[in-house]
């Protein structure tokens, strides 16, 4: 098992260093990032506490993917996989839960740590034994893939706008729209193949464009039975709602360039610090995006023409 962790730490280590970032540094940053982002939460939502549960769980959520986890019992054992398992999902939560006990919310830094240990215990299957249908087309892969993957999310968006509407929260509901636009850039996350690039018969330029257009297009398939509830119950705020529709649009947007911009690398710390400072202060996406597609069409360009 120290072997298992002395081999994480020295890969982790070595990633950073491939990037040309101080570990050291980089840790400290990361922490300093982590609080910034932590306050900023807490000081504009009130359901910040909900939203923090929910990043912590989709964190260590992804580490009980059913692959990963049986690697790890055929290499490790079953005892030991478990004992991993609970250390990782502890690592994971503890920045979590020392800002819930800082905050004073006890009893959700206690829902967190028994869910925690929960999640060690169990394994979640990415796949299905059948096949699930999608309102999409096989072409945009992300969409189709990341659907079928993520479904239960989606139907929980929905049912979450449900409440919203049955309570008269609207907050609670652009919280939903949010939600799907996070849930869609998450189907960005990893390079794939660069032959799925390769086959195009597009130069760079015109192949981010497609990209984008596409995301946009099912993207808003997703988010749009959200956005006309609020739009019709909550009409009062029908100029926020379109607004922060568009804001998710540009976001999609940023993931979709960033991403190509380290192409077919993933995206390295740099990249995803600048992206979750964006988050954090939107105007800086009029900069970054056409920073990173510049920076697309240069990296995409050995394999397009």
């Amino acid at each position: 098992m120290k072997s298992y962790f002395a081999l994480q730490y020295i890969m982790t280590i070595r990633r950073i260093k491939d990037v040309g970032l101080n570990p050291i540094f980089t840790v400290l940053l990361s922490a300093f990032g982590f609080i910034i982002l932590s306050i900023y939460i807490f000081a504009k939502s009130e359901f910040a506490v909900y939203v923090y549960l929910l990043f912590a769980l989709v964190l260590i959520g992804r580490l009980s993917e059913s692959k990963r986890t049986e690697f790890l019992k055929i290499c490790l054992g079953d005892t030991q996989m478990k004992k991993i398992r609970l250390i990782e999902n502890l690592i994971c939560t503890t920045p979590f839960l020392i800002f819930l006990i800082y905050k004073h919310y006890f009893p959700y830094a206690a829902l967190l740590w028994i869910l925690a240990a929960i999640l060690a215990l169990v394994h979640f299957k990415t796949s299905l034994n059948f096949t699930i249908w999608t309102p999409f087309s096989k072409r945009p892969f992300e969409f189709t893939t990341g659907f079928r993957n993520s479904l239960f999310l989606l139907l929980g968006t929905y049912v979450l706008t449900l409440i919203a509407i049955s309570v008269k929260n609207f907050n609670l509901g652009v919280f939903a729209m949010l939600l799907v636009f996070a849930t869609t850039l998450s189907y960005y996350a990893k390079p794939e193949n660069e032959y799925f690039v390769w086959i195009y018969n597009l130069d760079p330029k015109q192949f981010l464009l497609e990209k984008i257009r596409t995301g946009i297009l099912f993207s808003s398939v997703l988010a749009l039975p959200i956005v006309i509830s609020l739009s019709f119950f909550f009409y009062q705020n029908l100029g926020l709602t379109f607004l922060i529709f568009f804001i998710g649009w540009a976001y999609l947007i940023n993931m979709i360039v960033s991403k190509y911009s380290a192409f077919p690398d993933e995206m390295n710390i740099i990249q995803g610090f600048l992206f979750a400072l964006s988050l954090w202060f939107p105007p800086l996406l009029i900069v970054m995006i056409p920073y990173f597609f510049k920076k697309s069409e240069k990296r995409l360009s050995s394999l397009l023409q």
